[in-house]
């Protein structure tokens, strides 16, 4: 029979050095098997209010009894937000009201990532750091068709005109994807106030930290965001996933575990 898996996370949230409002919000609930980032779009128009709403209806999500469920139950939440932003925005007469929302939902050996926008997931295992979401996104959209490169869509001067949000259209097109579990894994969601400020490969050095220490991670990733420029908010949740009952868990002799 499986053994429960055991969930550890840890999350941060900064406003960064140029703005005055820190419009990302963070859900992170390791006992629900249940996190995700929003990030807010409008300035004044309200871009804290709707990550906001975004992270509040994840949060409201009933119990599951299955992976399936929770998913479902997650896309009409965030369909009901949506609804309520366009309706908000036309009632302040202004464009649009919007927010990211990358999550992360977890059932048995399983989770599902839903995303829209360009707030991602990365997955660290066995040394290897692999980004698990495509941006929606303009500066995405020509590096798969091989106009940029990842380092020139990373400082392209258009990296920030995202093409799916909550609030951006009056349907929203939520994308999905399911892994598969293992013991170790390590699990990034963050705004892109991080990806924006920090590559891959100081990325992945910093995930090896979760392997013992998920708040240590978490804070010296959003602390590396800020060394870098910090021109936008930065949020991340760093999560864990361990399964006692793995075949090959390494056990530390607690004599030499100090």
């Amino acid at each position: 029979m499986a053994t429960e898996l055991i969930w550890t996370s840890a999350s941060r949230s900064d406003v960064g050095h140029v703005r005055n409002i820190n419009e990302d919000a963070c859900l992170d609930m390791p006992q629900r098997g249940l996190w995700a980032v929003a990030d807010g779009m409008g300035g004044h128009a309200a871009g804290d209010v709707a990550s906001r709403l975004v992270v509040d209806a994840l949060a409201a999500l009933p119990e599951p009894d299955s992976l399936a469920e929770f998913v479902a139950a997650a896309r009409d939440a965030l369909q009901s937000v949506n609804l309520r932003l366009r309706e908000e925005a036309a009632r302040r007469g202004v464009r649009a009201i919007g927010s990211t929302v990358v999550a992360c939902l977890a059932s048995g050996r399983s989770c599902a990532l839903l995303w829209a926008g360009d707030s991602r997931v990365y997955r660290y295992r066995d040394t290897s750091l692999r980004q698990l979401t495509r941006d929606h996104s303009q500066v995405e959209e020509l590096r798969a068709q091989g106009y940029l490169t990842g380092e020139e869509a990373r400082n392209h001067p258009a990296h920030h005109l995202i093409t799916r949000a909550i609030g951006a259209a009056d349907w929203l097109e939520i994308e999905e994807a399911r892994v598969d579990l293992c013991d170790g894994d390590v699990f990034l969601l963050c705004s892109d106030g991080l990806t924006n400020e920090v590559g891959d490969t100081n990325i992945a050095l910093t995930l090896a930290l979760a392997r013992s220490e998920c708040a240590e991670a978490a804070h010296a990733l959003v602390e590396m965001a800020l060394r870098e420029g910090g021109r936008d908010n930065v949020s991340v949740i760093v999560i864990r996933v361990d399964d006692p009952g793995a075949a090959d868990r390494t056990l530390v002799n607690p004599s030499v575990a100090r």
